[in-house]
């Protein structure tokens, strides 16, 4: 379970009701997520998660927590940071930064049709174009610079075959981030994981998909909105088996995204460059969980070896126009 540290239920109580939340009914911890405490907690107003968090500090916080404020108020369904009685959605609780959000209806799909997939490329679109505004900055965390840094940490635990791999995708990535027209795309606020199990779904009276949330902004920040597109394309429209595409799922995706907002020119040319990315960034960090643990960590590291499946995968067989396009 991803609890780090305890909090008690009084504990608990005593800080919902200084947010004005009202009186804690019931609390459980959360068994998903590896890098924070989370608690699920009711209270008699709502549903609440509750999040102490183990890794950013509260200088880091502002910019995730404000950001799903600005998109929460544009209409995005996410959950909205509560804020105390001087505005600030930073708060305190046993020694950890805190932070409390309403709780999302619905649950994850793990194995989603096109139209879960149409819904997600809808949404995302839509939270491109209200992120444009947002007045705060933080370059994506996890994208070049960090690229950079951690191939050298992590290659001497692989084999040479992957080591090689590694090092010239890199240098392969380094080279797109020089060409013009990659620093030209459109960038702006990127969720940068959205993976199946940061989106929540709802089942419909006629039994079809409704979208009701994207949550865990805690990787966010300003990057390309063809990275993000990337990333979802590299979960959502995949065999999860053998890391290959899947056409009618992502067809699907593409078509409901550039419905809301359809891409320029060079965004259709660099999209095989950037799901290659998208590859290259996970299997990055999937090595470095497993390789580097955190101490405390409580939870098993995702498998490496999946993406590295896939980015073989978006080398082999990069996407293509009638891949994205009907």
């Amino acid at each position: 379970m991803a609890v780090y540290t305890e909090v008690s239920f009084d504990e608990a109580k005593l800080f919902l009701q200084s947010l004005q939340l009202g009186t804690l009914q019931t609390m459980a911890g959360c068994s998903g997520g590896i890098e924070n405490t989370n608690y699920f907690v009711t209270t008699d107003q709502a549903p609440c998660v509750l999040t102490l968090f183990e890794r950013l500090s509260a200088e880091q916080l502002p910019f995730y927590l404000r950001l799903m404020k600005h998109l929460a108020h544009h209409g995005i369904p996410v959950p909205d940071p509560a804020t105390n009685r001087d505005g600030d959605v930073v708060h305190r609780l046993n020694g950890k930064p805190a932070a409390v959000v309403n709780r999302l209806r619905g649950k994850s799909e793990m194995h989603p049709a096109a139209s879960h997939c149409a819904l997600v490329g809808n949404m995302l679109a839509r939270m491109h174009l209200a992120g444009q505004d947002f007045n705060m900055h933080q370059p994506n965390l996890r994208a070049l610079d960090w690229w950079n840094g951690t191939v050298p940490v992590v290659s001497p635990f692989l084999p040479a075959e992957q080591a090689n791999l590694l090092q010239s995708e890199l240098a392969y990535q380094n080279h797109i981030a020089t060409l013009p027209a990659y620093g030209a795309l459109p960038r702006g606020p990127v969720h940068a994981d959205l993976f199946r199990d940061n989106v929540m779904f709802e089942t419909e009276p006629d039994g079809q998909p409704s979208l009701t949330g994207f949550f865990d902004f805690y990787f966010a920040g300003v990057d390309t909105w063809l990275f993000d597109i990337a990333v979802c394309l590299n979960d959502w429209c995949i065999d999860l088996d053998h890391g290959c595409t899947d056409a009618l799922r992502t067809h699907a995706f593409m078509q409901a995204y550039e419905a809301i907002r359809p891409l320029q020119a060079a965004e259709r040319a660099l999209l095989p460059a950037l799901a290659r990315a998208g590859a290259l960034r996970f299997w990055l960090s999937r090595l470095w969980d497993l390789h580097l643990p955190r101490e405390a960590a409580v939870l098993q590291a995702h498998d490496p070896e999946h993406f590295h499946r896939v980015l073989r995968q978006r080398i082999l067989y990069p996407l293509t126009t009638s891949h994205i396009s009907a």
